[in-house]
């Protein structure tokens, strides 16, 4: 076992400083923000705070995160995104050289109001059999404890799966704290890994610039998503490398819903 492996097993998460080149992220910048105008002149509904009682607690309620998922549908950019190598090298360190991806998101924290996430793990939204996803946070900005940069409970993907862990809960905000956690800062062009347990969540930002992130989930080829568990389509089952054993013909055609 790699230096890599053996810290993200004993701490839940790994920092990989410059895995894209100044001019990588400068064109996946540039599509961010394309896409973020295009989000902003559909009139959709793009704000993804949360709601509930841990977010009530936090006293969040005029902040706002800018968001869609499956990045990789807007721009041909950020789907080489999800085939560049040293990204998928480090990925294969972490859960093994199958490499399934689930799907993307994109994160806009705006300056002085971007919303905080409660500390929460991933695994309420999308349980797979073996427990393999893990979660891959490019930083297109820089990420200062000041603009709502990730915290992180080390350590704490070794409790497995824990009760009203979703995030919502004010007693789950109260036993696990942002304050307590590690900050987790990072510059452009770093990526943040963290297994689906691993307890995480972020402060507001409070800063004067803009936070940008697009995240990623991947898990290995030899896992799935637990029958049954409707995940609204969110599971794009895209082989990034390697093989795909849970795939059929049948869930291959499957209609995302």
């Amino acid at each position: 076992m790699n230096k890599v492996s053996q810290f993200y097993r004993d701490n839940g998460y790994y920092v990989a400083k410059g895995v894209f080149s100044t001019d990588e992220f400068r064109d996946m910048e540039r599509d961010f923000d394309r896409i973020v105008s295009q989000l902003m002149a559909s009139k959709e509904q793009i704000n993804a705070r949360w709601g509930g009682s841990a977010m009530e607690r936090i006293g969040a309620q005029t902040t706002e995160v800018i968001h869609t998922h499956h990045v990789q549908h807007y721009s041909a950019v950020w789907t080489r995104v999800l085939l560049n190598e040293r990204l998928l090298d480090i990925t294969e360190q972490l859960i093994g050289p199958n490499i399934i991806l689930h799907h993307t998101k994109l994160f806009q924290k705006p300056p002085q109001k971007g919303a905080p996430f409660p500390m929460h793990q991933d695994w309420n939204y999308f349980p797979t059999i073996k427990d393999t996803m893990v979660a891959a946070i490019i930083h297109v900005s820089e990420a200062t404890d000041e603009m709502g940069c990730l915290r992180i409970y080390p350590g704490s993907h070794k409790l497995g799966r824990m009760i009203d862990s979703s995030g919502t809960s004010a007693e789950f905000a109260e036993k696990y704290p942002l304050d307590g956690a590690t900050i987790i800062e990072a510059e452009p062009g770093d990526v943040v890994f963290f297994h689906y347990f691993t307890l995480h969540g972020s402060k507001p930002n409070v800063s004067t610039k803009t936070r940008k992130t697009m995240l990623a989930q991947f898990y290995a080829g030899d896992d799935q998503i637990e029958p049954g568990f409707n995940d609204h389509g969110t599971d794009q089952r895209l082989t990034l490398r390697g093989w795909n054993f849970a795939t059929t013909r049948q869930r291959a055609w499957a209609e995302r819903a």
